[in-house]
């Protein structure tokens, strides 16, 4: 059984991961954190989540008789150094499901990864990343076909960062098979006509879409889209603990990502 922990513990993704994991007989959830200044501090976990009492309260901290075998972050860029360095303190494999990362804090996650067992993607969920490899296929495909790349992107109103992280990888596995190195994001104003080696990111805000995204092609007579989206954030729960089985059992070297978790 592995022993899991949570960092952003009370969050909208944080109680699907309480409770999805408390269903599941591979975890034994042994710790729940979340900021000093969250009001759920000291509440069960569980009745946090809505799945009734679990015998783990959230905290500030790990404590220190708390012994874990993986904690996921699902929580916000904000905390990123509080919860990198509790996993380098006590040597504790990390899945980080937060986007909005800064350069800095994404080199501080690479340099991480030779101590501990990282595993990052810009989406847990298992449906886009198999879209994501859909859309590789197809920019090979299409490298010499004079295809146009937009990228359009849906989230709910309350998504802080845009595009959204998912986008941008998006972007950049496309362009690395395209040989596009222009992005853009949005347009507005008499821009004139599109330039060719350019892909563009167009962001959507709106009620509590949990996400959705949509990459077209576009040819000179025919069009090819990719569409996934999501229904409700389970997905991405459930794709960051399949990350967590899978991150246990791997050594230091690389940040790991959905890919290795899906054998893509």
């Amino acid at each position: 059984m592995i022993k899991i922990a949570f960092f952003g513990a009370s969050g909208k993704m944080g109680r699907r991961l309480v409770a999805l994991a408390s269903a599941d007989s591979s975890f034994q959830i042994v710790a729940a954190i979340d900021s000093p200044e969250c009001p759920e501090l000291g509440r069960d976990a569980g009745e946090v989540a809505g799945v009734g009492t679990l015998g783990v309260a959230i905290t500030s901290e790990l404590p220190s008789e708390v012994a874990a075998d993986v904690l996921v972050d699902f929580s916000s860029a904000r905390a990123f150094e509080t919860s990198l360095d509790l996993c380098l303190s006590r040597k504790l494999p990390l899945v980080y499901a937060t986007t909005g990362l800064s350069a800095e804090q994404t080199s501080r996650l690479e340099e991480a990864s030779r101590v501990i067992p990282v595993l990052r993607s810009p989406s847990m969920s298992p449906a886009v990343n198999l879209t994501m490899k859909l859309a590789q296929i197809a920019a090979r495909a299409l490298k010499d076909a004079d295809a146009d790349v937009e990228i359009l992107e849906r989230h709910h109103r309350y998504k802080v960062d845009a595009p959204s992280g998912t986008a941008l990888k998006f972007g950049a596995l496309i362009g690395a098979e395209m040989g596009i190195d222009s992005f853009r994001d949005g347009r507005g104003g008499k821009v004139g006509a599109r330039p060719h080696n350019e892909i563009a990111y167009h962001a959507i805000r709106v009620g509590d879409n949990p996400g959705e995204h949509t990459i077209v092609f576009g040819m000179l007579g025919e069009t090819l889209e990719l569409t996934v989206r999501s229904s409700n954030r389970d997905a991405y729960a459930t794709g960051a603990l399949e990350a967590a089985k899978f991150l246990v059992n791997c050594e230091p070297g690389r940040v790991y990502d959905m890919t290795d978790v899906l054998k893509l």
